[in-house]
């Protein structure tokens, strides 16, 4: 976990709470109390003055970045007052940094990004801060917290731990349990500390052993590829953690071509395919622990709260606070209905 990110504000919610936290707190006048907090529109309660919030998202080239750019979107749009200006997302960083730099030119309210990388436009985000544009840092986080303030995120770290906790739970009365994990990019600092979580959760059931890891790329070509491998390595498994639900869809088309239904399969992130699987419990895939994209719509949240100067709701400070760390909770068929509507495509 970077270190930046130690001073966090821990959210022990599900991300379906989360927004229904931010939303209570960005409105002008309280909710009824009869309304279900899953279901409070963003707007509830009479607008604040005019707010234009700029959005340098990511390019969607992956069913959890979209969804990001979609939870964005429509979470601006609930609030009459809230202008959206928003880029053409772009893993180029270079590109990014322009289009971050076009948006300052504008002179937004507030800047909402998620960087393409964030110590590449570090010194982009300490340019908005300084002229005078409090900037929301969405998931990757800058290199130094000056460039921005607040951060909105996920728990990579625990998203790895629960992922690991859960499997340890359904494991725990079997003797020489082998596990196997599917992991995302290796050179990222989000795949070691998923990693990391769940080889600590695993600690703590010394009869389940972490037999091979392999790591995928965060595609359905790439998940179908190393889930084969795995399988054809290892005769026996008991559980398989795969860290992306994107990938995931790959991974299950290379265990039902290889005839496996012997373990148990947890997911990673929450997309709507995974959830639906869950739901319908006719194969392996029994989990998935969440990576929030809602958290684009609470940076929005956020971002409005800043600009109107108003707090967050149900604590006592005046202020937003400087970091917000979603829940990785793990959803099962005991509790997808209440995730559903989260899920991405």
């Amino acid at each position: 976990m970077p270190e930046t990110s130690r001073r966090r504000l821990l959210l022990g919610t599900a991300a379906v709470s989360a927004g229904a936290l931010l939303t209570a707190c960005t409105s002008n006048e309280p909710k009824s109390e009869g309304a279900a907090r899953s279901n409070v529109p963003a707007a509830d309660g009479k607008p604040g003055r005019p707010v234009t919030i700029g959005f340098a998202g990511p390019q969607a080239d992956h069913g959890w970045l979209n969804a990001i750019n979609e939870n964005a979107k429509s979470r601006a749009a609930e609030y009459s007052e809230v202008t959206l200006e928003t880029t053409e997302g772009s893993n180029d960083t270079a590109v990014q940094i322009g289009q971050v730099k076009t948006l300052i030119n504008k002179k937004v309210d507030v800047l909402v990004i998620l960087p393409a990388d964030g110590r590449a436009l570090t010194q982009v985000g300490l340019e908005a801060m300084r002229a005078g544009i409090p900037v929301i840092n969405l998931d990757r986080i800058f290199a130094s917290p000056q460039a921005y303030r607040c951060w909105v995120g996920g728990d990579n770290y625990g998203m790895g731990l629960n992922a690991g906790t859960y499997i340890g739970e359904q494991l725990k009365d079997k003797k020489d349990a082998k596990v196997v994990e599917l992991a995302g990019l290796d050179n990222l600092e989000l795949t070691k500390q998923r990693s990391q979580g769940f080889a600590d959760a695993l600690k703590n059931y010394p009869n389940i052993d972490l037999v091979a890891r392999q790591a995928a790329e965060f595609t359905v070509e790439s998940g179908q590829a190393k889930t084969a491998q795995l399988l054809q390595a290892q005769k026996r498994i008991d559980a398989l953690w795969n860290h992306d639900d994107d990938q995931g869809v790959g991974a299950l088309r290379a265990i039902q071509q290889a005839g496996r239904d012997e373990f148990l399969m947890v997911g990673g992130a929450g997309a709507k395919s995974a959830m639906d699987a869950i739901k319908a419990d006719d194969g392996v895939l029994k989990a998935t622990v969440l990576y929030p994209p809602t958290m684009a719509a609470s940076a929005i949240d956020l971002a409005r709260a800043l600009a109107q100067n108003k707090g967050v709701g149900g604590l006592a400070e005046q202020e937003i606070p400087t970091s917000l760390t979603l829940y990785s909770a793990v959803v099962t068929k005991d509790n997808v209905d209440q995730y559903l509507p989260t899920g991405f495509s």
